[in-house]
């Protein structure tokens, strides 16, 4: 061989050496990568493990030590409640001998407590509805003279709930208020005295009749058409009686939570998820509710579970302003609509400002949205609703008392045949007096038995949002309703409303695109 040709195959030799080693550092940097990456995740998933571990570690002290304040209270607890029994034990004669002539209503209600007499004690509670605020003050106090409560309740509430039973409907109407009530004031009879109301002391074989009324009640709701024709009153009831009782399922969270979405204007709901077990829900609702458009609910929900700092209430305000307000002019606009659809929109629009306003003064959020455009805005469109009323030649009222000049009391709400479906609150008014889409959200509530809500003049969406603890606040019914949720039509073509002189300067974060589904009034 010659010498270059020898030189050439050294070359050639070294060239393959060459790409052998570049291959094969190639391929340990590869390697050393994916180690190094194997290495990264085997870390986090060590320190997720760890912190895991850490959280079930005080989770585990925490219920250790609740498992050991319970140990330690029962001695007490038997003490307090035999000294109870006896305490009644002494005084159940003079009660029983005053019955007849004591007219005085919390005297009766202990009396008929102490009696056991549930069916007088539920018709008294019926007839004395606008003595609420005395009511709310003393069933609980009256509950306590009962010898059993829960039984002594759950007696009363039997002729309409789960269904309502009653043959002849007398009085007519829903009765649901009444079983919401006492569900209510049982909550504190029931708290255990050494550890509250995180422990009711509810025996076994109360637990299993209140189970049987929660399974009767969900058979009802199923034969009925399910979650979507279910009544919102009759789902208050329901859920409260779960909380009162103590008998939440872990496997029924996905049924809670759906009536939780579906019924999220009740006030009451936030609190009632919580009290369920739905605090890990709570993001997945919160988000369903802005999907919806019930951002004013997301909000109520988001401040319960305190992740108002992941959903910001700002943006959803505006979001729900922007959506308000289209949804307004798409019905003006509309050359189709009668003057009569135009004065909805107003209303419509109207109720949102009012309930955004109440909604920004309940959580402390004029720093952040300051209401003076709001507050405007409002004006403008009252007043282009009153010029509009002036145009069509109608007086501003047309329920006027000739006698005197003043105004006549609020009309009549329509009725509506009873259903056998237990209802928590007064039955909805048909459609041509006021529809749930036509409702004045903003007007005054109907007969709250709070007097704090009254006092504060609260209307509309947002009542009072800041219940003494441990309890929130139901509605009951009234007769009457107010004279602006009266549907009153006028023949004159639509207004042009005033702009919103801008107080949205977007729609945020949580913008919708489709017009929103107005939220009904909130009951409290």
């Amino acid at each position: 061989m010659s010498t270059s040709s020898a030189v050439e195959a050294g070359f050639v030799e070294l060239e393959r050496q060459r790409e052998l080693i570049a291959n094969c550092t190639a391929l340990y940097k590869e390697l050393s990568d994916h180690f190094s990456s194997v290495e990264r995740c085997l870390e986090l998933r060590s320190e997720s493990v760890r912190s895991n571990r850490r959280i079930l570690d005080i989770s585990t002290q925490r219920k250790l030590a609740f498992l050991q304040r319970r140990e330690e209270s029962i001695d007490g607890s038997v003490d307090i409640a035999m000294a109870r029994v006896e305490k009644l034990r002494r005084s159940y004669v003079y009660p029983l001998s005053s019955a007849g002539d004591d007219t005085d209503l919390p005297a009766v209600l202990r009396t008929l407590c102490a009696k056991m007499d549930s069916d007088a004690f539920f018709d008294l509670i019926v007839s004395s509805r606008k003595e609420s605020d005395l009511l709310w003050k003393e069933i609980p106090l009256a509950l306590k003279e009962s010898i059993d409560p829960a039984n002594f309740v759950m007696d009363a509430i039997a002729r309409v709930f789960p269904v309502d039973r009653r043959a002849v409907k007398s009085p007519p109407g829903d009765l649901g208020w009444v079983c919401v009530l006492l569900l209510e004031s049982l909550v504190s009879v029931l708290a255990d005295p050494e550890l509250g109301a995180e422990r009711p002391l509810v025996t076994r074989i109360v637990k299993e009749r209140a189970k049987k009324i929660a399974e009767s009640w969900k058979l009802e709701m199923e034969q009925r058409g399910g979650v979507e024709n279910a009544k919102a009153q009759d789902v208050h009831a329901f859920l409260q009686h779960l909380v009162t009782f103590g008998i939440g399922v872990k496997e029924e969270r996905e049924f809670y939570m759906k009536l939780v979405v579906n019924f999220s204007r009740r006030k009451q709901m936030p609190k009632l998820a919580t009290s369920l077990g739905l605090e890990d829900k709570m993001s997945d609702i919160i988000e369903e509710l802005i999907v919806k458009g019930h951002q004013l609910d997301a909000i109520n929900f988001a401040y319960e579970s305190g992740l108002q700092e992941k959903y910001p209430p700002v943006p959803l305000l505006k979001s729900y302003l922007k959506d308000a307000k289209k949804g307004a002019s798409m019905i003006s606009d509309d050359p189709k609509n009668t003057g009569h659809s135009t004065n909805n929109a107003c209303r419509k629009e109207l109720s949102a400002i009012r309930a955004v306003m109440k909604c920004i003064e309940e959580h402390e959020l004029k720093a952040k949205f300051p209401t003076e455009n709001l507050q405007k805005r409002l004006e403008n469109l009252e007043n282009a609703k009153a010029e509009k009323r002036k145009a069509a030649g109608g007086p501003a009222n047309k329920r006027t008392r000739t006698n005197n000049g003043g105004p006549m009391p609020p009309a009549k709400a329509g009725r509506l045949t009873n259903n056998a479906h237990v209802s928590s609150f007064p039955a909805p008014v048909p459609a041509f007096v006021m529809s749930p889409s036509h409702t004045t959200a903003y007007s005054t509530p109907p007969f709250s038995p709070y007097p704090y809500e009254r006092a504060a003049a609260v209307h509309g969406f947002y009542g009072s949002h800041s219940p003494p603890a441990m309890r929130e606040v139901y509605a009951y019914p009234t007769k009457e309703m107010s004279p602006t949720s009266i549907a009153v039509p006028y023949p004159s073509p639509p207004i042009s409303y005033p702009t919103y002189g801008g107080y949205v300067n977007g729609i945020g974060a949580y913008g919708n695109i489709m017009p929103p589904q107005y939220q009904q009034t909130y009951y409290r």
